[in-house]
């Protein structure tokens, strides 16, 4: 069929216009990324200069999506709160339209190859041979994303001009709104970029594929399709970012319905009342329009949506089992509590460590997981481990202020710092995961086997391990402490001396002997922190003076 080399062109341009889209995104982050956090967390002392702020940072970004994610992250660690969060997320939502009036104003009137093509060229070849870690290199990303954006739209506006000339893409047009609404929703909800959607409807709408009435019906949908984005990210995440996300996209749907309803009427305003005769101008000032409605409907019920979504994932997105339920009226029950969140703390990091060495499978039913937990992938269950580290300390701290007696304050700094050192023994299992990586998949025999012997080794280390978390003989806790205290040592002696034998020395080069050492170093840094922790938490004062008056661990 002659149409279908116009289909694939179109979807060309989609992928193409896409990849621009990331390649900016990207290299705006790494440039300016830290200074627009700043900002952002800077301009939320109140909701107008939050909304402000939003609007700024996603225009300069031009991606609503990388703002809504840094507030996110804002949000679950209490860095800003719920009702300037939603107001930067509205603003946000704004100030990513202008990349689409750069499409409708310059994008539809130049020959858009005699540019885009020399500068995909040059930085694309500039970008490939520079340092990835460097300045150049995302500045050559960022030229070339501009250019993708370019000639995806090129590739988008030539398909639909040529796909008009074999259909009679007009019919289309006495579908139901309702349609349009629902295709620009789901459209956005699977591409992941309300910008993209937009340049389609844009590329549409110049080869009058489509009228001017439809594509704003499309347009509406793509602003709540645009949401479902955050909607997935925060479904593993904190209750703070569940709510964030839940409201970002009741807003738009609430939006998008309310001007469903006035959808003829807002078309006249646009094109008889103001008079943009050009039917792109007039498609993204829709677009504008359309969040600037949605800023001024909500803003200034953002203290009672806030104080809605306060009550909602309040018992489901806790991270925390018992500190939460203890209020801070007595020492001992605060105690009790935080001895047994560091136990369900010290849980998730055993399972955490031993899913890093393919050692899952070492569990017990007695120790209780958060329910989302084991779904996470690596990189998440650190990240709810940080969380849940950052609650059980501030719980610490605020019950310190609390109480002063000197039984109290003793047990509790032994408790902080079983937690604190739980948290050591992540951090550096989390950097031993490229070292893990590398020696899990090395075609060399020697790398290859002396993973699978550190893994069963420490497979061994956290039976034991288990064992004390979940076991009731506490009179035996510090010959078993000490135990394998003096076991780890030992491990790691012999270790170091095996890898000086000839076998590795003669087989293995400079780096991967390197590896090697700092795979074994990790893997004692962490079972030493581990020890500690469990030293802190289940031996008292005493015999935890005791167990540091032991020979010193390997410096």
């Amino acid at each position: 069929m002659p149409v279908l080399p116009d289909i694939w062109k179109m979807l060309a341009g989609v992928a193409i216009f896409m990849l621009g889209m990331n390649f900016l995104e990207g290299g705006l982050t790494r440039l300016t990324g830290r200074r627009f956090k700043l900002f952002l967390k800077k301009h939320t002392s109140n909701r107008v200069k939050a909304a402000l702020g939003g609007t700024f940072v996603a225009g300069i970004l031009q991606s609503s999506s990388v703002v809504n994610l840094m507030v996110l992250a804002f949000v679950g660690t209490g860095v800003i709160g719920m009702q300037n969060a939603l107001a930067l997320i509205l603003g946000a939502n704004f100030g990513t339209t202008i990349s689409n009036w750069i499409v409708a104003t310059i994008g539809f009137q130049f020959s858009i190859e005699n540019f885009a093509l020399p500068m995909t060229g040059i930085f694309g070849i500039l970008m490939i041979l520079s340092d990835k870690e460097s300045r150049f290199y995302q500045w050559c990303r960022l030229i070339s994303g501009f250019s993708f954006l370019f000639l995806g739209l090129n590739f988008m506006r030539e398909g639909f001009e040529n796909a008009a000339i074999h259909f009679d893409l007009s019919l289309l047009n006495q579908l139901p709104a309702i349609v349009f609404v629902l295709a620009g929703f789901f459209i956005t909800a699977l591409i992941q970029s309300s910008s993209a959607t937009v340049a389609i409807i844009l590329s549409a709408l110049y080869a009058h594929a489509i009228s001017l009435f439809a594509a704003t019906a499309i347009v509406l949908g793509s602003g709540a399709g645009s949401t479902v984005k955050l909607l997935l990210v925060s479904v593993k995440g904190t209750a703070p970012k569940k709510r964030a996300a839940l409201t970002n996209f009741l807003f738009n749907v609430i939006n998008a319905l309310l001007l469903f309803l006035f959808l003829i009427p807002v078309n006249k305003l646009i094109t008889e009342v103001i008079g943009i005769g050009d039917e792109l101008i007039a498609l993204v000032f829709f677009q504008s329009f359309a969040n600037l409605i949605n800023i001024f409907l909500f803003l200034p019920f953002l203290n009672r949506f806030g104080n809605m979504m306060e009550r909602r994932f309040t018992k489901p997105g806790s991270e925390t089992l018992f500190i939460h339920k203890v209020k801070s009226v007595d020492s001992y029950p605060v105690l009790t509590a935080l001895e047994n969140e560091i136990r369900h703390f010290m849980y998730h990091v055993t399972r955490f460590v031993s899913e890093a060495l393919n050692n899952a499978e070492i569990h017990s039913d007695n120790m209780e997981l958060h329910r989302d937990f084991s779904s996470k992938n690596l990189t998440e269950k650190y990240e709810f481990i940080k969380q849940l580290h950052g609650e059980l300390y501030n719980y610490a701290i605020q019950n310190k202020a609390l109480f002063t007696e000197k039984e109290f304050s003793v047990r509790l700094e032994q408790l902080i710092s079983s937690s604190r050192n739980m948290m050591y023994a992540a951090k550096s299992m989390k950097n031993a995961l490229p070292d893990i990586d590398q020696l899990r998949k090395s075609s060399n025999d020697l790398k290859y086997g002396f993973y699978k012997m550190t893994s069963e080794r420490v497979a061994e280390f956290y039976k034991k391990i288990i064992y004390l978390l979940t076991s009731q003989e506490k009179n035996s806790f510090f010959e078993l402490i000490s135990s394998l205290y003096r076991s780890v040592q030992s491990e790691y002696s012999n270790t170091l001396k095996d890898l000086y034998k000839k076998e590795y020395v003669d087989h293995l080069s400079e780096v991967e002997f390197s590896t090697l050492f700092n795979f074994n170093r990790e893997m004692y840094t962490v079972q030493k922190s581990i020890l500690f922790a469990l030293k802190d938490l289940l031996l008292d004062e005493k015999e935890a003076g005791r167990f540091d008056d032991l020979p010193e661990f390997i410096r």
